[in-house]
């Protein structure tokens, strides 16, 4: 894994190991940005289940303000600090909570990306939280990524747009007006 495209394009990211870990593969990531990119400079995001933090880092390097990255996971969250320690004058905080904690004490996000294992259904839970608690600002985007495509709706958000990109579909949301 690596940052494709910003002030730290290039710069390699430590990852872990195991068959139950799936970070965002780099084609997919290009290819989200690439829609993004109108969105992201002066942005706030916040990359709830983050990993070792691969699209908050590549958020940060294409001028996002600033990115709030959370995970459950004590071992994701040591690595994330392994990558986000090599970033200078950089603006994140970083939380290591259940991602429904996370989402009742957070607000004002422009931008959200929702990778969580593929086989719960917390990402539904969290677009759920998000619209409840109003997490997205006006005019904001939340991804989610998944292994399926996105069928039903969300109380309080519109699904706008669906991409494929071999196994993994990117579903599009924003908070409704």
């Amino acid at each position: 894994m690596r940052i494709i495209s910003g002030k730290h394009r290039g710069m390699k990211l430590a990852k872990f190991e195991g068959a139950e870990i799936r970070p965002t593969a780099d084609r997919v990531k290009e290819s989200l940005f690439n829609i993004l990119y109108p969105y992201i400079s002066g942005a706030r995001a916040l990359d709830l289940f983050c990993g070792s933090g691969n699209l908050g880092v590549e958020c940060l390097s294409r001028g996002a303000q600033s990115v709030h990255f959370n995970d459950i996971s004590a071992e994701s969250v040591a690595v994330l600090k392994k990558n986000l320690s090599r970033l200078k004058e950089e603006n994140f905080t970083v939380t290591n909570l259940d991602f429904s904690v996370c989402l009742s004490r957070v607000k004002g996000f422009d931008l959200i990306f929702i990778d969580p294992p593929y086989k719960s259904d917390a990402g539904i839970r969290a677009l759920e939280l998000i619209a409840q608690n109003a997490v997205l600002n006006s005019g904001g985007i939340a991804v989610y990524e998944r292994d399926i495509p996105f069928a039903g709706e969300v109380a309080g958000l519109k699904k706008f747009d669906e991409r494929k990109y071999g196994k993994t579909y990117l579903t599009f949301f924003e908070a409704e007006k």
